[in-house]
């Protein structure tokens, strides 16, 4: 009986090794068949370069451009600096703007009224910077005069358009003290007095990109 018993847990022991190998090598193949048929592929190139927008600032012909020291400004003077400005990049830009700035907080960038004011005037040829002349054709930009005191915050439009590639501005840039009264009694300036003060501009010109483009090909 216990013979008998031992050859028949053998044969179950078989049968079950081979139940499990059988069962393994199905789903091999069926993992192989759900891989298995046709395929294909197509690909194509595109040949991709991104753009530069670069404005750069040189002194005009004849002028010092900036920087530049100023001395002594009384009230109805103006200083004119020539400078030109190109956008010589890859990419047209737009809208371009200047802003001024001032370094500590005086009436000379911080009172609209009295303190300092600039304007902007294009010539389309370079200036002869020695008689303040443009021989051909001069253009203001931005308005008559905008007061630092506001530029500092809200930089004036120059060019709202479009600002070609290789494009140089021959420009104008006026520094004013506007005309103004002050009274000094027994050596004691006003309040908000003009005089006797120092800052140190910064002009900044900025555009932006062209509008983007959709282009079809």
């Amino acid at each position: 009986m216990a013979a008998h018993a031992a050859h028949t847990s053998e044969r179950r022991s078989g049968r079950t090794a081979f139940a499990i190998a059988f069962v393994a090598v199905a789903v091999a193949l069926t993992g192989a068949g759900a891989y298995a048929g046709l395929n294909a592929t197509a690909t194509g190139t595109a040949s991709v370069s991104s753009g530069t927008l670069s404005l750069t600032l040189a002194a005009g012909s004849g002028s010092a451009g900036f920087p530049q020291t100023i001395t002594n400004m009384a009230p109805g003077d103006v200083i004119n600096t020539y400078v030109d400005l190109s956008n010589g990049a890859t990419m047209a830009g737009q809208a371009l703007t200047l802003g001024v700035t001032g370094s500590g907080s005086t009436t000379l960038t911080t009172n609209a009224t009295k303190g300092l004011e600039v304007s902007v005037n294009q010539c389309s040829v370079a200036w002869t910077a020695t008689t303040g002349v443009c021989s051909g054709t001069t253009t203001p930009l931005g308005t008559a005069s905008d007061p630092v005191a506001t530029l500092a915050s809200t930089p004036t439009t120059l060019v709202s358009g479009s600002v070609a590639t290789s494009t140089t501005y021959h420009l104008q840039v006026s520094l004013t003290l506007p005309n103004q009264s002050e009274t000094t009694v027994n050596g004691v300036t006003p309040t908000t007095t003009i005089q006797g003060l120092s800052t140190t501009l910064t002009y900044t010109f900025s555009e932006n990109q062209r509008t983007a483009t959709t282009t079809n090909e």
